[in-house]
């Protein structure tokens, strides 16, 4: 942990300070876009709460370009795998012999893609040197005395050797670099010669690794490494198994092979040497949704208890990206092995926090790598653990996520009217109760929530009566089925869902949640060639009737074996346990609680070689679900007398009208062309 030294009341920076944050401040006005919004000033901290301040100059900031050794040759061709790594960092820490610590995003976009709402993509100059990073890392955090360093993984842009979706060559690609700034690893000054470059005359060896999506993804393999010096990680919508991005227990989501995310990444170079990597992937990692070694090797999960590094998760529950499941595994996982963590949970798809709680994320990402980073004793770490979105731009907080009271209740579906809806209760179904339904690739879950009140063919849908009381889901559900199939082969999804009038972020629509604006707002120091100005956004909301609260998929096949599907035989019983994803969710008095036994879940969930049609045996079919509260929360919200549903209020206007981001830069889902991001 640093060093601090103390200020006494009114005592006045020296006078160089003053200096470096006018000019810094002078610079961002000068190259600030006409009608932006400069950034909020930052509350003066309490006396006893010390917080990095804007006092180095950006645009004199060191900006350099170093390749480390990765120790592997994925490429094949005899020698080891550099990886290009940018750097930005103050010049005047480095001047005085000062180190400072690293805040690391290690992506595999930084060419092909881009990063964020406005698709930004690294620049450099015509030396070779970089001049724009991505995002507003480096605009914010330089000047407060931080590096901020964009690595390349292998094979993508800059850097040598093959991309491996998620595999020993991703997370080598910044492990490598955690290892280099600590003096562990070799780093040179070009791709191909000699000269050394050591980080360890400017680099504290504390490294902080962030990203969204595929580039959190790495940031949690890293932290699954233990590799020491990394101190956080901060993973925004990320993959914690690459398994279950691609399949859930053994049924196939969209285009379950990987290998064609290599090629899509890959740089134009990679994409001539990379063939055989690809095999490789594919061979490894069949459609057929078999647990693999190739799998094994990209789970991260199960190197929970290796982490070391505090964790600070950020994800959308309405994620149909990288699902709610990646996190809710990932932090049972830690939590099971003491990770200290953070979590915020939004309404939104798959999109980052600057762009759905900017102001309050950026002032939170900063205590946050202030605290970890620094060693700055600013009470973070005592402060609620989850911050949770129950309506669009409206908040909670909880000390313990789920909460401490959470309990896991018992819920069984029974016969109900036969023109309706089954009833979902506490108590079990008759012996050899029954519903029958067929698999209809053409709908999905949307379709059957809207249907919920009408016997449909397609799915087996289950109620409680309406309730007198709220009802909150917190955590990862079960639901065990037993049915018996007409076919070889069938699919099954389970969906609990919220029956009753909302406003909710429109997940479904482009931007997934939120509408991109035609003003900018600034967030840090800017140059002419990196601008610290980006586009505002404001929540995209939509009237609903019913609202997805949790989902899970799974092949019956696997119903032996979890890591092997097999033949089903027609006409025989089969039970299957299906992990829904975690949620946080509050079902409002007046509302119904759902639970919805389909086939396919369209859009989401790949159709078997066949149609089933599966009879559901009641009594032997329960679904296990974390209520705040336990069985008595359900009990007292399922008796005495219930409101009629209210009208949904936000309680503000209505959000303004805007521009949408283009699909590419948003993340489209499989199995077009950059999903993970």
């Amino acid at each position: 942990m640093p060093m601090r030294t103390r200020r006494t009341r009114g005592a006045r920076p020296p006078y160089g300070t003053l200096v470096a944050a006018a000019t810094a401040a002078l610079l961002a006005t000068l190259v600030t876009p006409a009608g932006a919004r400069a950034e909020p000033a930052a509350p003066a901290p309490a006396t006893a709460v010390k917080e990095s301040r804007p006092v180095h100059s950006y645009a004199e900031a060191v900006r350099e370009s170093v390749w480390v050794d990765t120790g592997l040759d994925g490429d094949g061709d005899g020698r080891a795998d550099r990886v290009a790594v940018d750097i930005v960092r103050p010049r005047e820490t480095a001047a005085t012999g000062r180190k400072v610590p690293v805040i690391m995003d290690a992506s595999p976009y930084y060419a092909c893609c881009g990063r964020g709402n406005e698709g930004q993509k690294k620049t450099y100059d015509a030396d070779g040197k970089p001049v724009q990073f991505p995002l507003y890392y480096d605009n914010y955090f330089v000047p407060r005395g931080y590096a901020f360093v964009a690595v390349d993984l292998a094979g993508t842009s800059r850097s040598d050797g093959c991309d491996d979706v998620g595999g020993r060559s991703d997370v080598q690609s910044a492990r490598a670099v955690v290892d280099w700034l600590n003096g562990r690893a070799r780093g040179y000054t070009s791709r191909t010669g000699d000269t050394r470059s050591r980080a360890t005359t400017w680099s504290t060896g504390n490294v902080g690794m962030i990203g969204k999506s595929w580039d959190g993804t790495v940031a949690n393999g890293v932290a699954a490494t233990g590799v020491e010096g990394l101190k956080t990680i901060v993973p925004i919508g990320a993959i914690s198994s690459w398994y279950d991005y691609f399949h859930s227990q053994g049924a196939p989501l969209y285009n379950a092979n990987p290998s064609w995310l290599s090629a899509y990444v890959n740089s134009p170079e990679a994409q001539t040497r990379c063939g055989a990597v690809q095999d490789r992937i594919t061979a490894g990692t069949p459609y057929s949704g078999d647990r693999t070694p190739a799998w094994t090797e990209r789970d991260h999960v199960r190197n929970a208890d290796k982490v070391r590094a505090s964790v600070f998760v950020v994800h959308g529950q309405q994620d149909l990206n990288v699902r709610a499941g990646q996190f809710g595994q990932w932090w049972d996982a830690l939590a099971a092995q003491g990770v200290e963590r953070k979590i915020w949970l939004s309404q939104t798809g798959h999109v980052d926090p600057f762009d759905f709680r900017r102001a309050d994320w950026v002032r939170t990402l900063h205590r946050w790598f202030d605290h970890y980073l620094l060693g700055y004793d600013n009470g973070i770490d005592r402060e609620p653990v989850a911050d949770i979105e129950r309506a669009p731009d409206v908040w909670t907080t909880d000390r313990q996520w789920p909460p401490r009271t959470t309990a896991t209740t018992t819920l069984r579906p029974a016969p109900g009217e036969p023109a309706g809806p089954g009833r979902l209760g506490r108590a079990p179904a008759a012996p050899g109760a029954t519903t029958t339904f067929t698999d209809d690739p053409g709908l999905g879950e949307l379709d059957w929530a809207v249907r919920i009140d009408t016997a449909t063919p397609e799915k087996a849908g289950f109620v409680t009566r309406p309730l007198s009381r709220d009802l909150r889901v917190s955590g990862s559900s079960k639901v065990t089925v037993t049915v018996t199939p007409t076919t070889t082969t069938a699919h099954l999804s389970a969906v609990l869902v919220d029956l009753g009038p909302a406003i909710i972020r429109d997940y479904n629509a482009p931007g997934e949640g939120i509408t991109t604006l035609t003003g900018r707002s600034c967030w840090g120091a800017s140059t002419p060639g990196d601008s610290a100005c980006y586009k505002d956004t404001a929540a995209r909301t939509t009237n609903v009737g019913q609202t997805v609260v949790s989902r899970g998929w799974a092949d019956l096949g696997t119903w032996a074996d979890p890591g092997r599907g097999r033949p089903l035989t027609p006409g025989r019983a089969y039970t299957l346990t299906l992990d829904l994803a975690a949620t946080d969710h509050v079902v409002p008095a007046g509302h119904r609680l759902a639970l919805i036994v389909g086939g396919t879940d369209r859009d989401l969930l790949d159709p078997p070689s066949s149609t089933p049609t599966l009879t559901l045996d009641l009594s032997r079919t329960s679904a296990k679900i974390p209520l705040v509260g336990g069985a008595g929360a359900f009990i007292r919200a399922t008796t005495g007398p219930h409101p009629a549903p209210a009208a949904p209020s936000l309680g503000a206007a209505p959000a303004p009208r805007g521009t949408t981001p283009p699909a590419a830069v948003d993340g489209p889902r499989l199995p077009a062309p950059g999903s993970a991001r």
